[in-house]
């Protein structure tokens, strides 16, 4: 029997078709991870702000975290103090300024009631306008200063409309605390596991894009740590130095003001308003010589900060251009808001080191 049906040979298959089907296989394998990579993202959409500040907040703090790490030993009471601390850095801020907000709600209500029980007395100022005194002040009496009629107007306001608003403001804060304290739980795991992190992400960089993905991350690593000291550093130094000289001259509400013109200075040019706006208020209360003062000096702290400490820290980190690196900030707050001012100076400093690797000269010396 055996010998009526000898054993078959095995099947040979051709180099060409094997290198076909393994070609196949990998280009299903790069689209598979594509659509895996695609849909993860799609699925994670609304929370990837969150992922990608704490992302932010552990570049930022990883060489403090390290050297905290080689003194007191790695645990996990150390992740969750710097954790802690960054929720307290913005917490405390927003809490002042919400308990600010409050009593100037407060203020207003009761503003509000006086005014329907009595009305608005005319002010000294109107019947000494020119030209229109006469007509001002009967306006004045005949509509500012009945309680019947300034109720009437009062009670027309959409009261249904207001509510509204009050509800989408409301759920405005709740999906933003959710998005804060998704932040904060990245950070925490990011700092934790943070030596896993890396070697895992040098190992797919190498396979990825050799030793040029190393270099890009590093790059774009130093340009968080530079967006971190010229933008938020220097913010915060504008802030003090202007929110002490509101104090010493009488501005009012000096602290708002100052944590206002710090978060303002983060942003190239944009401490102007902010200043401006002191030195108005300080004029309104006659203060001729606060004002001169308060914008004299912002405008001397702003020139300096914006033209000299700027660049030095930010563009000299990256070895980048300012003018790269300040249309990252602007074009990255514009498109993202407040996280472009890390993601766009990061993405110009990508794009900066891509220009520079294609356009370096490059001498191939060969042996005749």
């Amino acid at each position: 029997m055996t010998d009526q049906f000898p054993p078959r040979s095995p099947e040979v298959i051709p180099v060409e078709a094997s290198d076909s089907t393994g070609t196949i296989q990998r280009r299903a394998r790069g689209f598979l991870a594509l659509f895996f990579v695609a849909i993860g993202l799609y699925t994670l959409k609304n929370f990837l702000p969150a992922l990608l500040w704490g992302c932010v907040f552990a570049i930022s703090l990883w060489p403090l975290y390290q050297r905290a790490e080689r003194r007191f030993g790695r645990n996990d009471w150390l992740p969750m103090s710097f954790t802690l601390v960054v929720a307290l850095i913005f917490l405390v801020p927003v809490s002042l300024v919400g308990v600010k907000l409050a009593d100037e709600i407060r203020s207003a209500l009761e503003w509000i009631e006086d005014v329907r029980n009595n009305g608005i007395p005319m002010p000294e100022w109107v019947p000494r306008l020119p030209f229109v005194s006469t007509q001002a002040t009967t306006w004045w009496q005949n509509h500012m200063t009945s309680p019947q009629r300034l109720s009437h107007l009062l009670h027309s306001v959409d009261v249904a409309h207001g509510m509204q608003m009050t509800k989408q403001v409301g759920s405005q804060v709740a999906r933003r605390g959710t998005l804060f304290a998704f932040s904060l739980l990245t950070l925490f795991f990011l700092l934790k596991d943070g030596d896993y992190v890396i070697r895992k992400g040098l190992v797919g960089s190498h396979r990825l894009f050799g030793e040029q993905g190393e270099s890009l991350a590093k790059q774009m690593i130093s340009s968080v740590h530079g967006t971190l000291a010229g933008l938020v550093l220097v913010g915060l130094g504008e802030g003090a130095i202007m929110g002490a000289a509101y104090m010493l001259t009488g501005a009012p509400q000096p602290l708002l003001f100052a944590m206002l013109t710090a978060v303002a200075a983060m942003i190239p040019f944009l401490a102007w308003p902010t200043v401006g706006l002191v030195a108005l208020l300080l004029l309104a209360k006659s203060s001729m010589i606060g004002a001169i003062v308060v914008m004299a000096l912002g405008s001397v702290v702003i020139f300096v900060a914006d033209h000299f400490v700027r660049p030095v820290l930010i563009g000299g980190s990256t070895k980048m251009p300012f003018l790269w690196v300040l249309l990252g900030i602007l074009g990255g707050a514009e498109t993202w808001g407040l996280l472009g001012l890390f993601l766009g100076p990061a993405i110009m400093a990508a794009l900066h080191l891509l220009w520079t690797l294609w356009t370096e000269e490059r001498t191939d010396k060969k042996k005749a």
